[in-house]
């Protein structure tokens, strides 16, 4: 079963305008949770803001926003001076710009939503705008409150509906200058190029979602499992083997990989 919109609003370009709504495309619900319990007495265990200085616990309206501009000193901003810059609307997303999709590079995406027209008169607006932007190759960027902060965010057409990306702030991004440049001084040798093709030829497969499975969750389960069981947890894995350190001949390695990939075949 679909999940419940966490939020509605309105898409807007122009002049034409549709009710939507947004579902989170993602989900850690089914992820193993866990509570820190006090070992003594296997009661939950509460955090609370205390003053660093004199110790004592700080109550919730005295709580304020502050950012330092020395060694213990802080500019203090009250939750109302914050929300005064935020966007007037919140519930609009209002397509002002549209870029080439393969200009914005994936680094860029943070969390996925699912956009989907709210009524039945408004999918003929929303059908519109999404193959438009499918027939020229362009996506749309706005801006938009979610979470509590107002945020860029792509517009990307997918099959019958949308894919709302938000974007990660300019200072998120680090330049892969800073860390590529220096590299890219050794060339490899075509024979070593060859063989690492082949290798690949030879593990390529359809992609397929259990790739992306988390196999310490399982174990946990299995763990939680045996306890609520009153069994002993499962026995531990045994650790890899130590691989070997530094490789003297990659040819010779290259050769072995493909054998043994040939023979697991």
């Amino acid at each position: 079963m679909a999940p419940r919109s966490f939020w509605k609003g309105y898409l807007k370009l122009s002049l034409v305008t549709c009710p939507v709504a947004m579902m989170p495309a993602t989900s850690e619900e089914e992820k193993v949770r866990f509570r820190t319990l006090n070992g003594k007495t296997g009661n939950p265990v509460v955090s609370r803001y205390v003053d660093a200085v004199t110790g004592k616990a700080v109550n919730e309206d005295d709580e304020v926003k502050g950012y330092p501009r020395g060694e213990n000193d802080y500019v203090m901003l009250e939750d109302e001076e914050i929300e005064a810059v935020a966007l007037e609307s919140t519930r609009t997303i209002d397509i002002e710009t549209f870029v080439p999709r393969e200009t914005i590079a994936w680094i860029w995406y943070d969390t996925p939503h699912y956009l989907v027209p709210n009524d039945t008169v408004g999918e003929e607006a929303f059908s519109v705008i999404r193959e438009a932007m499918a027939a020229t190759g362009t996506v749309g960027i706005s801006r938009l409150v979610l979470y509590r902060r107002e945020r860029a965010v792509m517009l990307e057409p997918r099959g019958k509906g949308i894919v709302l990306w938000t974007l990660r702030y300019g200072d998120e991004v680090r330049n892969e200058k800073d860390y590529f440049s220096g590299l890219g001084k050794a060339k490899p040798e075509a024979r070593a190029l060859s063989l690492v093709k082949a290798l690949i030829k030879e593990r390529t497969k359809k992609w397929d979602p259990k790739m992306a499975d988390d196999p310490v969750q399982e174990r946990l389960l299995d763990i939680i499992a045996a306890k609520k069981k009153g069994r002993k947890r499962p026995a531990k894995r045994k650790a890899p083997p130590p691989t070997a350190g530094n490789v003297v001949n990659i040819m010779d390695a290259l050769r072995r990989s493909i054998k043994a990939d040939g023979k697991g075949k």
